[in-house]
């Protein structure tokens, strides 16, 4: 096969392949003008009491999840925290965003953590209930090209009907299965406020939601990543921090069993010293450095029978092991 029918064949697959595409897009995009208005209803797991509270219907509905092998608190942490704008793909669906729509681009040096950025957009919090759940808000016009977003006070969010807007509302929420898993949710919600908005927001969902959607499918894994690894660092924190305060009791006894018997009765060795509860990883690390220093000096201590340390560790209940 020659070049030039190489190419020719190439050309012919490339302009099939995108026809497949167009025609598909073209089908999701009538599917989704059609099915506009009539979002699912809610699984009884998946039902959002504190959310119908400032919109009870909506034109659309999203609803996300995937389960977490980490505790509620750390999963909605994680989610709080993540920046979405890690990921290049998301990155390339707010550039074909720019391009299609001709907008210009955000130069905006905004905070990490997916909540901090959103806020200093112009999300508002609605509502929040500590370590379980956060639902943002905001009006806007969506197919405008330089969105601008616009927080409400709570309790005027629900009746908020200036025509020629949108009202979006989204969920960030993780609920409990035991102790150690969790399942995370997102869902957003948006709804017109009169019929010219419901005209130009059904247009605009109907050709750009995959983008939108896409990029809230994405957030689940590195949510359950992060999530995840905080709960394992966390887990190890808690299981060695024990150990290393009762190692740090030990380094105490040796070090006033040392002290009287180098010195007798000193002000060394009648210092108290206590073992304290370990409360944070910080004081964990703290004391499984001083018991790796204790250890090293016992090693010392019973390293040699020619230099006389041998009998240092004959001392009976002076021994501290």
């Amino acid at each position: 096969m020659t070049t030039l029918s190489r190419t020719r064949s190439l050309a012919r697959w490339s302009s099939l392949g995108i026809g497949v595409a167009a025609a598909a897009y073209a089908s999701y995009a009538a599917v989704t003008w059609w099915r506009y208005g009539h979002p699912g209803r809610p699984t009884v797991e998946s039902d959002e009491p504190l959310l119908d509270r400032f919109m009870p219907i909506a034109d659309v509905a999203e609803r996300h999840h995937i389960r977490v092998e980490a505790p509620a608190d750390i999963t909605l942490a994680s989610a709080c925290e993540m920046d979405v704008l890690q990921s290049p793909i998301i990155r390339a669906i707010f550039k074909t965003r720019e391009v299609i729509l001709g907008s210009e681009p955000d130069t905006t040096v905004r905070p990490r953590g997916l909540l901090a950025s959103t806020t200093s957009m112009g999300w508002g919090v609605l509502a929040e209930v500590p370590g379980r759940e956060v639902i943002m808000g905001a009006v806007t016009q969506p197919w405008q090209a330089n969105v601008t977003f616009r927080a409400l006070p709570p309790d005027e969010f629900a009746a908020f009907n200036e025509p020629g807007y949108v009202k979006i509302a989204w969920t960030l929420r993780a609920d409990p299965i035991g102790a150690t898993q969790s399942i995370f949710r997102t869902e957003t919600r948006a709804i017109a406020t009169d019929a010219l908005a419901r005209r130009k927001f059904r247009r605009y969902w109907s050709f750009l939601s995959p983008g939108i959607i896409a990029i809230r499918r994405m957030m689940l894994t590195p949510v359950k990543a992060d999530a995840e690894r905080r709960a394992r660092s966390d887990s190890g924190n808690h299981a060695n921090a024990p150990d290393a305060a009762r190692l740090y009791g030990v380094l105490c006894l040796w070090r006033l069993w040392n002290a009287s018997r180098s010195k007798g009765t000193s002000a060394a060795a009648s210092r108290p010293c206590t073992t304290p509860s370990p409360r944070t990883s910080r004081d964990a690390g703290s004391w499984a450095a001083l018991a790796v220093r204790f250890g090293a000096a016992r090693r010392w201590s019973t390293s040699g029978a020619a230099s006389g340390t041998r009998r240092h560790a004959n001392h009976g209940s002076a021994t501290p092991w």
